[in-house]
């Protein structure tokens, strides 16, 4: 974006929400590559999440492994403060935690509706609201990226059960953007719309700019595509 103002991840704490997963590690990997301390989430893949922090730490970036059920939602406020607790701030969240199970229509009961949305919606609403009441105590504010699918808006068969919940994404983001803006005009919300197909690494370089971009707040940008436009 034209006239947007970058601020270097160095010095700065993340909360990666599924960040032992194909796009989490990703994200986890390119905010450490610019020396921001890491906490990567988990729900069932502790060792996972215990190994990359490993990695990071052998190249000297602290990291911190944590655990939640996004299903539940003192978990997710307990994530918060555990994170905030050990590092003491709280710089960026980037939500890649979620669920996608497929099924043909005929299958699909509330129950699958209700998971999705508990997950996908639900819990990175908490994840958002929580982390974003920290930020607006911090001078410097902090910045919040929630992940949607593009498929949402093209959707494809046997997805019924996900995609709603995706599509409820950008909405979520556009609302707690107004809404932390009115508490504290650093704390900025966005969105990284992604496919099936896109490669984890350009997820995480649009997340990664969305958190650098201090001049951007509600925008839905395509992976691959930062700077160049909003949705």
């Amino acid at each position: 974006m034209a006239g947007a103002v970058a601020r270097p991840a160095a010095g700065r704490v993340a909360l990666v929400t599924g960040g032992a997963g194909r796009i989490g590690a990703a994200v986890v990997r390119a905010l450490a590559a610019r020396a921001a301390a890491v906490a990567i989430h988990c729900h069932g893949s502790l060792a996972e999440a215990r190994a990359l922090v490993a990695e990071l730490e052998a190249a000297g970036v602290s990291g911190l492994a944590v655990t939640a059920n996004f299903r539940d939602e003192g978990s997710v406020r307990a994530l918060v403060h555990r994170v905030t607790d050990h590092f003491g701030r709280l710089d960026a969240l980037i939500g890649c935690a979620g669920i996608c199970r497929p099924a043909a229509l005929e299958d699909v009961t509330a129950d699958d509706l209700r998971a999705h949305f508990e997950v996908n919606c639900i819990g990175g609403f908490v994840a958002a609201q929580e982390a974003g009441a920290v930020m607006v105590h911090q001078e410097s504010g902090g910045a919040i990226v929630t992940l949607g699918d593009t498929r949402a808006e093209r959707p494809v068969a046997g997805h019924a059960a996900c995609l709603p919940s995706q599509g409820a994404m950008p909405a979520l983001t556009r609302s707690l953007a107004v809404e932390f803006a009115a508490r504290h005009a650093r704390v900025r919300v966005n969105c990284v719309l992604h496919g099936p197909e896109a490669e984890p690494a350009a997820v995480a370089r649009t997340a990664v700019f969305l958190v650098e971009q201090e001049s951007l707040t509600g925008g839905c940008l395509p992976a691959g595509e930062s700077g160049t436009a909003v949705r």
